[in-house]
C-alpha cells in the first residue's frame, strides 16, 4: 500500500467514525438510559465456542496450513464472528445485538486498533542505517535500549525499529538465533510492561479505567528484575558463543556510519505519548450517545488526534525511508482483521465472568479465589500467563480483568496485587511462544527472511521454558503470593 493510499485509508477511517457519531448521536442524548442489559447468567459454555475457535485458529492454522491462513485469515475471523452474532441475534434480538456490537467496537476495538496502527505507522517511519558489529556488549546494549523504549513506543514499535539493525549487526555471526530469541523475550514482550502504550493488554486496561502510570509503579520492580537477569544471562551466553566461533565468517554488510533517518517521527512519538497521557489525566469532557452506547468525548478526541499523528507521519516521512525499512501494512491489517473477530466473540465470555459464581464460567472464578473468597494472586498470575502463552495476551487479560470484578477503581486500590498479577502474567508470559504476542511471529518471520535459522515452534519453547519459566516462578513467589 502506497503512502497516498495509506493516507486515504486513515482519512476514510476518520470520516466513517465521525459520520457514525453525527448520525447516531443526533436526537439520542438520553439513549444511554435505555441501554439493554446483558445478563451473563443466561449463557452456557457453548457460547464461548466461537471465541475458542478463533484463538485456536490463530494458534494452529499459521503452522498447519500457512498458505490458506495467509490468504484467508480475515475470512476465518469473520466466520467465527458470525458464528457468535447470528445465534445471538436469533435468541436475544436486534436491539441487544446492536448494543453489544457497538459497545465493543466503540469503547474497545476501535480505540485499541487506532493506537496500534498509530504506533506501527510512526515507528515504521524511523530507519536505523549503517553497520553495527554484533559483539556481546553491543548486542546487550541494543537489547537493553529496546527493553527501555518498548513501554513508550509499544512492543510492536520497538521490535519494528530495532529488529533489522540487530540482524545486520550479527549477519557475520555463526551463532545468531539466540540473539533473536532474547530479542523476543525482552523487546517484544517484557519491556512493554510499564505503560498502556507498551503492550495491548495494558491499553485495554487503560480503556477500562486503569491509570496511565499505575503499571509503571506496580510492575517496575518485577520488570527490572527480569530485565537485569535476562540481559546478564544473554551477555554470558553471547560472550561464550562469540569466543567459541571466532571471526571466521566475512561480514556481508559493508562498514558505514550509523545514522537515523525519519527523525521527525521521534517528535511524533512524543506527541503520541502526550495525547494518550492527556486523555488519561483529563477526567471527562462530557459524553455523547451513539445508539445506546455512552462514549466519552475525550476518547473521541484522543482517537482523532492519534489518527492525525499517523497521517502526519505518512506525510512527513520520505518514501525512501519506509522502503528502506521494508514497511508494509500487512501486519497492521492482520491485527485489524483478527482482533475484530476476537473482540466480538469474547462478548459472552466476559458476560459469564462478570456473573461470577452464578455464571457458567464459575470454575475459572473459583480457581482464582481462595477458600475465604479472596483472590488467589498466584493463580491469577499463572492462569493469565499460561493462556497468554498459547492464545493472545490481550483478550486473556480482559477475561481475567473481568474475573477479578472488572472495576478499575477497586482493582487499582483494594485489589492492586491482583491487577498487577494479571498484568504481569499477560505481558511477561506472552514471550513463552511465538504466538503469545503479536510481534513475536513477526520478528521470527523477518529474521528468517534475512537468513537467520530460527528455532521451530517447539524449539523456541525449549528456550522459553528453560529460561523464562523458572524466572516467572521466582517472580510469582516474590511478588504475587
Amino acid at each position: 500500500m502506497s503512502v497516498r493510499h495509506s493516507m486515504a485509508f486513515f482519512s476514510r477511517l476518520a470520516v466513517v467514525a465521525l459520520t457514525i457519531l453525527v448520525l447516531t448521536s443526533a436526537g439520542a442524548s438520553a439513549a444511554g438510559a435505555d441501554a439493554p442489559h446483558l445478563d451473563g447468567r443466561q449463557f452456557g459454555l457453548i457460547w464461548i465456542l466461537p471465541f475458542a475457535g478463533i484463538l485456536l485458529s490463530i494458534a494452529i492454522m499459521p503452522l498447519a496450513a500457512p498458505s490458506f491462513w495467509h490468504h484467508h485469515f480475515g475470512k476465518v475471523a469473520a466466520g467465527w464472528a458470525l458464528a457468535f452474532l447470528l445465534p445471538f441475534l436469533y435468541f436475544f434480538g436486534f436491539k441487544l445485538t446492536l448494543h453489544e456490537l457497538l459497545h465493543t467496537l466503540l469503547l474497545e476495538y476501535i480505540p485499541f486498533l487506532i493506537l496500534i496502527l498509530a504506533l506501527f505507522t510512526v515507528a515504521g517511519g524511523i530507519y536505523v542505517s549503517g553497520n553495527i558489529h554484533g559483539t556481546p556488549a553491543m548486542n546487550t546494549a541494543i537489547l537493553g535500549i529496546g527493553t527501555v523504549i518498548a513501554s513508550w513506543v509499544g512492543t510492536t514499535g520497538a521490535s519494528m525499529l530495532l529488529i533489522r539493525p540487530i540482524i545486520r549487526a550479527n549477519d557475520d555471526r555463526v551463532h545468531n538465533a539466540h540473539v533473536i530469541v532474547f530479542f523476543i523475550f525482552l523487546v517484544s514482550n517484557i519491556g512493554g510492561a510499564l505503560t498502556p502504550l507498551g503492550d495491548p493488554p495494558l491499553f485495554l486496561g487503560f480503556l477500562q479505567g486503569v491509570d496511565f502510570f499505575w503499571t509503571t509503579k506496580h510492575l517496575f520492580m518485577p520488570t527490572l528484575l527480569l530485565a537485569v537477569v535476562l540481559l546478564t544471562v544473554f551477555f554470558a551466553l553471547d560472550s561464550y558463543l562469540y569466543a567459541k566461533e571466532g571471526r571466521t565468517k566475512r561480514d556481508p554488510t559493508p562498514d558505514s556510519p550509523i545514522t537515523l533517518q525519519g527523525k521527525v517521527n521521534f517528535i511524533l512519538l512524543g506527541v503520541l505519548v502526550a495525547v494518550v497521557l492527556a486523555s488519561g489525566l483529563v477526567k471527562t469532557l462530557g459524553t455523547v450517545h451513539i445508539y445506546t452506547v455512552e462514549v466519552d468525548i475525550k476518547s473521541i478526541l484522543r482517537d482523532v488526534a492519534l489518527v492525525g499523528v499517523a497521517l502526519l507521519s505518512l506525510k512527513l516521512t520520505p518514501k525512501a525511508v519506509r522502503e528502506a525499512n521494508a514497511f508494509t501494512w500487512g501486519p497492521g491489517l492482520e491485527v485489524a482483521k483478527l482482533f475484530a473477530g476476537i473482540f466480538i466473540t469474547i462478548i459472552p465470555a466476559i458476560a459469564m465472568l462478570r456473573a461470577g459464581s452464578e455464571g457458567a464460567m464459575s470454575g475459572i472464578v473459583n480457581m482464582v479465589s481462595s477458600a475465604d473468597g479472596s483472590p488467589n494472586n498466584f493463580a491469577y498470575f499463572w492462569l493469565t500467563g499460561i493462556l497468554s502463552s498459547f492464545l493472545d495476551n490481550a483478550p486473556t487479560y480482559l477475561v481475567f480483568f473481568n474475573a477479578a470484578g472488572g472495576k478499575a477503581d477497586v482493582l487499582m486500590t483494594t485489589l492492586a496485587t491482583t491487577l498487577a498479577a494479571i498484568s504481569a502474567g499477560a505481558v511477561f508470559m506472552g514471550a513463552n511462544t511465538y504466538i503469545g504476542n503479536a510481534p513475536n511471529f513477526m520478528v521470527k518471520s523477518i529474521a528468517e527472511e534475512n537468513g537467520v535459522k530460527m528455532p521451530s515452534f517447539f524449539g523456541y519453547m525449549l528456550w522459553s521454558f528453560g529460561i523464562l519459566v523458572p524466572l516467572f516462578l521466582v517472580i510469582s513467589l516474590l511478588f504475587y503470593r
